[in-house]
């Protein structure tokens, strides 16, 4: 199928946690204080995150500054909703699948959809189901959370996007969406390989999510601490095993630049799994740990530090 570039006009963010709700939010933000806008936001929340941001609006929580916006709409699914041009995609792993089979009933041809999920294989599982549009292997990193309804806070360097080509459409760039994150200030960057940028996002998260889950320790707390980061650096060497084994080209200098990204986020930071492991709500443990564990056995290498540390997640 050819793809001609989009002039996208409709932008949904599909899950407005702490992903969602930083780039969601700068994106309306922008918007809203623009006198003729090109694009509109729509946002799908649910419960009473979505009741609030329809009584009063979205708010951002920055080091900067503290913004609030309303969108052109907010939802609980993309029933109702335009068909979105563009689908900033930002649920947990575990909700993928449902939420794909409601983009697949919502999108036209030129839909873009750009997942911000934790994982290297979220292309995949999302091109299983879904036969429109273009996908673009993607990652985000950004040390946010859901404050409480209504508000989303961030917390150290901006938040960062990394994305690239679709495998079955490699000479689609979207350039008017690029050009809009320019224009908000939302930091990202363009690969025609995202590859290598989503493995080094994968070792980072991985490797500290597991780390922070099954210790109780902040960033700044495993930093200090020697037998947590031996753990940590363990953890990222089987990964990096894998990432070589999968083919995936990450450098030499990758486990270095991944434990350099922690002194990017405050000390008392807590992983995202770590949250949600200390609330007893569903985690994505498996994303990290099982992956790792099932890879390693399917490339022949050896995960003792992952089978250990997820071990302790889940309580065994």
């Amino acid at each position: 199928m050819a793809v001609e570039r989009e002039a996208a006009s409709n932008i949904c963010v599909f899950g407005v946690g702490g992903v969602g709700g930083y780039f969601g939010g700068k994106l309306a933000w922008f918007l809203a204080n623009q006198s003729d806008p090109e694009w509109r936001i729509h946002l799908i929340a649910r419960g009473p995150h979505l009741a609030e941001i329809d009584r009063a609006g979205l708010t951002l929580s920055t080091p900067e500054a503290r913004l609030t916006c309303s969108p052109a709409s907010a939802a609980d699914s993309m029933e109702g909703l335009p068909v979105p041009d563009v689908v900033l995609l930002c649920v947990k792993s575990y909700d993928l699948d449902d939420v794909v089979r409601q983009i697949a009933g919502h999108c036209h041809e030129g839909t873009v959809v750009i997942p911000l999920l934790n994982g290297v294989d979220i292309h995949a599982r999302i091109r299983a189901q879904l036969s429109c549009g273009v996908v673009l292997p993607a990652c985000a990193l950004v040390g946010s959370h859901l404050e409480r309804p209504g508000v989303v806070s961030q917390q150290g360097a901006d938040g960062f996007i990394s994305m690239g080509a679709d495998p079955d459409h490699a000479g689609f760039i979207p350039e008017s969406f690029l050009a809009l994150l320019k224009l908000a200030g939302v930091r990202h960057e363009w690969f025609d390989d995202a590859r290598p940028a989503l493995w080094n996002k994968y070792l980072f998260i991985s490797a500290y999510g597991l780390v922070t889950a099954a210790s109780g320790a902040t960033l700044g707390e495993v930093s200090g601490d020697g037998r947590l980061m031996d753990d940590v650096r363990g953890i990222m060497n089987e990964v990096a095993e894998i990432a070589r084994g999968e083919g995936v080209p990450l450098g030499p200098n990758a486990i270095a630049d991944a434990l350099a990204k922690a002194s990017g986020f405050p000390a008392g930071t807590k992983t995202s799994l770590q949250r949600d492991v200390e609330a007893g709500r569903r985690d994505e443990g498996d994303l990290f740990g099982g992956t790792i564990m099932r890879l390693g056995r399917e490339h022949g290498i050896p995960t003792p530090f992952t089978e250990r540390v997820y071990a302790q997640v889940r309580g065994a």
